[in-house]
């Protein structure tokens, strides 16, 4: 009976060490998506940089579309910013952005410091929309295909590296399949 009263303890402590290691081994970018293969939620928001103006979700349909989340307090944000202003110069993809809980001033002032590498990026003041598409944090980045369906999300900033060996092949994988 004494030695029980040790073995449990042991046990659940084993048990613990067991979860730790499995977590650990773990890429935290890899985070599944309960929108993979579904449509992309719903939204029709004004324009970050022209309020009086909206942007749905109606205007992705059609084209192969990365919808990247990002704020004006995200450091990480800016991080990837840089590849972001490249890919749009260089008119290689359709780049929509959803600014996330954020402040309009805030963002217009961010993108008018930074540039802005966007087709248009929506305000989502509340984070109602960015709730919608499971975001957790900025910056997200989703692949969405020609029909409105979401392809693959991307947690973190996005590097070149990312960018070449698995955004741009699937991206043009995705061009190459009829529109429905």
């Amino acid at each position: 009976m004494k030695t029980l009263r040790y073995l449990i303890p042991l046990i659940m402590f084993m048990v613990l060490v067991v979860f730790l290691y499995i977590g650990l081994g773990k890429d935290p970018r890899k985070l599944d998506s309960t929108l993979i293969d579904q449509n992309a939620p719903v939204f029709d928001l004004p324009r970050v940089t022209q309020a009086e103006k909206r942007i749905s979700s109606q205007e992705l349909k059609g084209q192969v579309t990365l919808l990247n989340v990002w704020a004006s307090w995200c450091v990480s944000c800016r991080q990837e910013h840089p590849l972001l202003m490249q890919l749009s110069q260089q008119k290689r993809i359709n780049l929509y952005g959803l600014n996330w809980k954020d402040e309009l001033p805030a963002a217009q002032a961010w993108l008018n410091r930074h540039g802005d590498p966007y087709i248009a990026s929506a305000f989502d003041n509340t984070g109602r929309t960015g709730i919608d598409y499971g975001v957790t944090g900025t910056p997200e980045t989703f692949v969405i295909d020609k029909q409105g369906v979401v392809r693959y999300k991307h947690v973190g900033p996005i590097g070149v590296r990312q960018f070449t060996d698995i955004l741009w092949p699937m991206i043009q994988e995705l061009e190459n399949e009829p529109a429905a």
